[in-house]
């Protein structure tokens, strides 16, 4: 049974890996950046001070960090360092087969050695369920950040360096990582209208 979960997960992982061009290299490298989200994250702090005001959107700022470190020490710690399963870019049996992102020097990119589970999908997953628990939602911001977490996971299948386990559990320890910034925010918040 295992053996055929992972039979399946690489099957799905050269499928996604298969289907490159040079232009979704470009774009699924710049997607997977870690700097390209940034204009996102100040966002979801206007839309906290627009709520909250200015405490409030420097709470939601602490709890976010206080979340995403939660949820990558624990994908790193808990995870990558227990498990130790290799990327598909460090597979000896897979990585002939795949399409790594070519860097100007001619190396390419592998991420670390092991990657079960994917620190992308956790932490961005984190900062995702926690916006939409503590922010006012509507239909565009729950699509738009929906889309922002799918693109970010097929980038990282995309690029080669992530299973699709790795980034489904990913996603699953990010959610359980907000689950406390989420409590804190809504106590902190709670106290604050109480006060007034």
């Amino acid at each position: 049974m295992i053996e055929w979960l992972e039979h399946i997960d690489q099957q799905l992982l050269l499928f996604i890996n298969s289907g490159h061009t040079p232009f979704l290299d470009t774009c699924m490298w710049i997607i997977s950046g870690k700097f390209t989200w940034i204009p996102l994250y100040l966002f979801l702090i206007y839309l906290a001070y627009r709520q909250y005001g200015g405490k409030g959107a420097a709470l939601f700022l602490v709890c976010a960090i206080l979340g995403v470190v939660i949820a990558d020490q624990t994908s790193v710690h808990l995870f990558k360092n227990v498990f130790e399963r290799y990327r598909p870019s460090h597979n000896l049996d897979l990585q002939h087969y795949l399409h790594l992102h070519k860097f100007p020097d001619g190396s390419f990119y592998k991420g670390g050695q092991f990657g079960f589970v994917s620190s992308h999908a956790a932490n961005f997953g984190m900062l995702i369920a926690f916006s939409l628990l503590v922010l006012n939602r509507n239909r565009q911001l729950v699509i738009g950040l929906l889309l922002a977490h799918i693109l970010v996971i097929y980038s990282r299948m995309y690029l080669g360096v992530h299973y699709p386990s790795d980034v489904f559990v990913g996603t699953l320890v990010g959610l359980l990582a907000a689950l406390l910034p989420v409590f804190i925010f809504k106590k902190v918040i709670t106290a604050r209208k109480k006060d007034q």
